[in-house]
């Protein structure tokens, strides 16, 4: 098999010739401090592994849309431990919006959400930005990089993360949206189905473009921060609905939750998933038993990560990154797994990354 068919297959959740193997995306960190500041697509190439891009149309927007939701954004410069700080203004027809932040050299956080209350919420839901058109073009130039070696990915654009679930914390901070869901069910169904609304007309928009995956979801949803009845309420429902637009114009879905997921299961094959992330273990905050997850639902989920990369690439060995890929292999012994690490990394010997890509073109398929 070529890469492309071997992950393919994979995402089929049927049997490849060995185990198909990926980064959860490159961190730009990384490649500058590690990589001489190559690109993905070359950072793939040095180890010889089958690329996976992470890549998604560009949006185009009305004019008259644009004007009922003007953003202004502003660098408020350095904090005296080098964070950068910023303040964003969201400006409608009906009042403003304000939302503030830093960033640092690996990532970029929320202190101020942009939805304090419901009068806020309204604002967003009857002005924030949906695209009228996409341009494919950045897809279709990935595929053509990428040819039969690899795959493309990609993410139906929301507001935050993957689903309405997601949208909505990364919108008003996860603790508010636990209070809400809980002491205003109603109004948070309100939130939901004005979120998907808008998600599903970019849904629409990506009919042309050629993703091999689309990512929903988000760590939000995970077990290990809200319960499996709050999942079943606040996420089940729209995330089902979102994965069958996405197959409705032949795409596929890969749920991310990247914390608990064994109490979530039989949930996340409800949605439809075609595929489930990031199988993080215990050791890095998640609650993932591989083995156990493929015994339980590993005939209807595709399964992309497992890896803990902490363990591997950033306190490993090479030798201890062969045995741990050797291990994750063995759990899914019927094929469907991309073997990945379980989130973004910034640290890590490129030996060791050496010995991942290099080890899974010894995870052959009985």
């Amino acid at each position: 098999m070529d890469g492309r068919e071997r992950f393919l297959t994979a995402i089929s959740n049927q049997k490849p010739d060995r185990l198909p193997v990926q980064v959860h995306n490159w961190m730009r960190y990384y490649l500058d401090t590690y990589l001489d500041g190559c690109g993905p697509y070359e950072a793939y190439a040095r180890f010889g592994m089958d690329p996976v891009l992470y890549v998604g149309p560009t949006p185009s927007y009305r004019n008259e849309d644009l004007a009922k939701w003007h953003v202004e954004r502003k660098d408020l410069g350095a904090t005296a431990s080098g964070e950068r700080e910023y303040v964003k203004v969201v400006t409608t027809p009906e009042g403003k919006l304000t939302e503030r932040g830093a960033s640092n050299v690996f990532t970029e956080w929320t202190t101020e959400y942009l939805i304090k209350n419901e009068a806020d919420l309204e604002l967003f839901l009857n002005y924030a930005l949906v695209p009228s058109s996409l341009d494919p073009a950045p897809v279709i130039e990935a595929q053509r990089r990428v040819g039969k070696h690899g795959i493309v990915r990609g993410w139906a654009t929301g507001y935050g993360q993957g689903s309405p679930w997601q949208d909505f914390c990364m919108l008003v901070g996860t603790e508010t949206a636990i209070f809400w869901a809980i002491d205003k069910p109603d109004l948070m169904q309100h939130a939901m189905e004005g979120l998907l609304e808008k998600r599903l007309r970019f849904i629409e928009l990506l009919e042309e473009t050629p993703l091999d995956l689309i990512e929903t979801g988000g760590g939000a949803g995970s077990n290990t921060v809200i319960s499996p009845r709050l999942f079943r309420r606040f996420c089940l429902p729209y995330d089902r609905i979102q994965h069958d637009a996405l197959h409705a114009v032949g795409l596929k879905a890969v749920y991310h939750l990247c914390g608990g997921l064994m109490k979530m299961l039989d949930m996340v094959v409800e949605t439809h998933a075609d595929a489930l992330e990031t199988m993080t273990p215990p050791s890095m905050g998640g609650d993932c038993d591989l083995a156990e997850a493929s015994r339980l639902v590993g005939d209807k989920l595709c399964f992309i990560g497992g890896f803990d990369q902490n363990a591997g690439f950033e306190q490993g060995t090479p030798e201890a990154v062969r045995k741990q890929v050797r291990r994750l292999h063995a759990c899914c012994p019927d094929g469907g797994h991309i073997c990945s690490p379980s989130d973004h990394f910034f640290f890590g010997d490129p030996q060791n990354v050496q010995a991942f890509a290099d080890v899974a073109q010894e995870c052959v398929y009985a």
